[in-house]
C-alpha cells in the first residue's frame, strides 16, 4: 500500500488546482488568469450589390381605330352617307381660319352637287372647360359656319345649329391630336 505524505498530497492537489485554474483563464473575456486573449479583430463583410436592371415602359396600348369610332359618331345622326371634312377650329376660338374657310366652301359645294336641302351643324370642343363653356363655344362655332355658307349663297339649304360642347367628342382619345379633331364643327346631312 501506498502512503502519502501529507505534503506530498497537497502539492498534487496544487498542480491539479493550477490546471483547473489555467483552463478558466484561457477563457476570453475573463480576468483571472494568466494568459489573456486578444479580441478578434472585427472584419467588415462586403456584399456586392447587384447590378441595377432599368425595367423597359410597357409597349403602349395600340389605338383605337378612329375612323370606325367617328364614322360611328357621325353616321348616327345622318341620313345619307356623303363625306365632309369637319371645319376645325383653334384652342378657344370660334373665328374661322384659312383652313376652315377651304373646308367650308368645299362643303358647300358638294351641299349643291347633291342637292341637300337640309343640313345640321354640330358644334364640337374639346374637353378642356367647363360643359357649359364648351357648349357656348361650340354653338358659336357653328353659328360662324352657318353665317359663312350664307354668304356663300347657299340659301336654298336649311341649316339647322346645335352644340355638344365637349359631351359627344368624335375622337375618344386624351391628346392634342384628338382635341384638336374635338374644336369643330361637324355636317351632318339630314335630307
Amino acid at each position: 500500500m501506498i502512503v502519502l505524505r501529507p505534503f506530498a498530497l497537497l502539492g498534487l492537489l496544487a498542480v491539479a488546482a493550477s490546471f483547473l485554474l489555467d483552463g478558466c483563464a484561457s477563457k476570453a473575456g475573463t480576468s483571472g488568469g494568466a494568459t489573456v486573449t486578444p479580441p478578434k479583430p472585427h472584419v467588415e463583410e462586403r456584399i456586392a450589390a447587384a447590378p441595377v436592371q432599368e425595367i423597359p415602359p410597357p409597349p403602349e396600348p395600340a389605338p383605337v381605330p378612329l375612323r370606325s369610332v367617328e364614322m360611328a359618331a357621325r353616321n348616327a345622326t345622318g341620313e345619307q352617307n356623303i363625306p365632309f371634312p369637319d371645319v376645325l377650329f383653334d384652342f378657344d376660338q370660334y373665328v374661322l381660319r384659312d383652313d376652315a374657310l377651304n373646308a367650308v366652301e368645299a362643303n358647300a359645294k358638294r351641299l349643291k352637287d347633291n342637292r341637300v336641302t337640309k343640313v345640321l351643324l354640330e358644334g364640337r370642343c374639346d374637353e378642356i372647360g367647363t360643359a357649359e363653356y364648351n357648349l357656348v363655344l361650340g354653338e358659336r362655332r357653328a353659328l360662324s359656319v352657318k353665317r359663312y355658307l350664307e354668304s356663300l349663297g347657299l340659301n336654298q339649304v336649311q341649316v339647322d345649329v346645335t352644340s355638344y360642347g365637349k359631351d359627344r367628342p368624335l375622337c375618344l382619345q386624351h391628346n392634342p391630336v384628338c382635341w384638336q379633331k374635338n374644336r369643330s364643327v361637324h355636317f351632318v346631312v339630314k335630307e
